[in-house]
């Protein structure tokens, strides 16, 4: 009953994620389109300097854009804030949940760094701290005054995360924390640093004091980089989906490439929405993304490979040993009340039609069993690689 307990919870928690992450997501692409068409204002009240024209719904709609503040606050005044708490708040419910709560199956590795639990949840949030730390410090230094240098050096210390995350956790557990990291400097950039500095500029004008104006200009750097940080973010979300990246032999270098490839698709939108042509970014985004699929596919591992033809009872055998206690209709292994994806291996036609995933994921790529939990020896692996080969016969 526990076990059922904990698969509603979670169901609960990642559906708040995503409903939360959605608004969050989409009032961020929002506000950033709306700055990046902002053009000069035909009639508009003093202090406007900008102003956007839409249509949409059957409405045509007026938005304008203040250099620093109105001259008179409106009666109401709307903020964005809540749809950024939430995610976060969900978000690390969600990685307790799954990460911590069930940390000796998806984030602690014995063979890349044997953890107790509470060791693996202390390094994860101290991650998470220290991260947000030292990207404060840089949003604070001379660098943040020169966006190019600032992103690249940004760029290299997330990289570095990635690959010292991938030396303490498995690689899919690595790959959520830098997701959470990032989206922790994204809350936090509005909890510390935009809301307040709103809530100052709205004091000052009911003080009768005109708005610091860089209090503004700190604030909007911080929504740029949450802009750019949006695409590398949500391919972290489904990433554990998609075994072939973090499974890689170097995972960190294939989050890296792809978290670049999103910086660059999203910064192709900006430009759009400035009027800037560059339309060599998105296809050369889209061309990086293939290489990048050409230079990490799987190469044929050495492994031990058995002669003759390899027999099926053999092949059930390892199955039922190595993969069955998780992938089947009814689990064995504890703290697994069902099949992983729905994959069950407890039948032999069942294992038949799931042999090209077998191959890719316990033979080429070697991501399952995860964390290799059931001891699956480098033999079994050649012979379930060798059965495939010779065609996934049940005789």
């Amino acid at each position: 009953m526990f076990t059922y307990l904990m698969d509603w919870l979670e169901l609960v928690v990642r559906w708040i994620h995503v409903i939360t992450g959605v608004s969050w997501i989409g009032a961020s692409f929002y506000f950033n389109w709306l700055n990046n068409s902002l053009r000069p204002p035909e009639d508009a009240p003093e202090g406007v300097d900008g102003e956007v024209w839409a249509v949409h719904g059957g409405h045509f709609y007026r938005v304008n854009k203040y250099a620093v503040a109105p001259s008179k606050l409106p009666k109401t005044l709307h903020w964005f804030k809540y749809e950024a708490y939430f995610t976060w708040i969900s978000g690390f419910a969600l990685l307790a949940i799954v990460y911590y709560h069930g940390a000796k199956l998806y984030l602690i590795d014995p063979a890349v760094l044997a953890l107790a639990p509470w060791q693996a949840m202390a390094i994860g949030v101290g991650a998470l701290v220290v991260g947000w730390v030292v990207y404060d410090v840089l949003c604070k230094s001379p660098l943040a005054r020169m966006p190019v240098v600032f992103a690249s050096v940004g760029f290299l210390l997330l990289t570095a995360a990635a690959y010292g995350l991938c030396l303490v956790f498995s690689s899919r557990g690595a790959y959520l924390h830098i997701g959470a990291l990032v989206g922790t400097m994204m809350a936090a950039n509005v909890f510390f640093v935009i809301i307040p500095n709103q809530k100052i500029m709205v004091k000052q004008m009911t003080a009768g004091t005109k708005p610091d104006p860089a209090l503004g200009a700190a604030g909007a750097m911080r929504s740029l980089h949450n802009n750019y940080f949006t695409l590398p973010v949500l391919f972290i979300m489904v990433s554990h989906h998609y075994p072939m990246t973090f499974g890689h032999e170097q995972p960190w270098l294939v989050l890296a490439a792809i978290s670049l490839i999103g910086a660059a698709v999203r910064h192709w939108f900006n430009l759009k929405g400035k009027g800037h042509r560059n339309v060599w970014i998105l296809p050369a985004a889209c061309l990086a993304m293939v290489a990048l699929a050409l230079v990490t596919a799987p190469r044929t591992p050495t492994r031990v490979v058995p002669e003759g033809t390899v027999q099926f009872q053999r092949v059930q055998e390892i199955i039922g040993v190595r993969c069955a206690p998780c992938h089947a209709e009814k689990p064995t292994y504890p703290g697994m009340p069902e099949a992983p994806k729905g994959v069950m291996l407890d039948t032999p036609e069942r294992i038949q039609a799931q042999a090209l995933v077998i191959k890719a994921q316990a033979v080429d790529t070697r991501i399952m069993p995860l964390a290799n939990l059931t001891e699956m020896e480098e033999e079994e692996r050649g012979i379930l690689g060798v059965w495939v080969e010779q065609g996934a016969s049940l005789d």
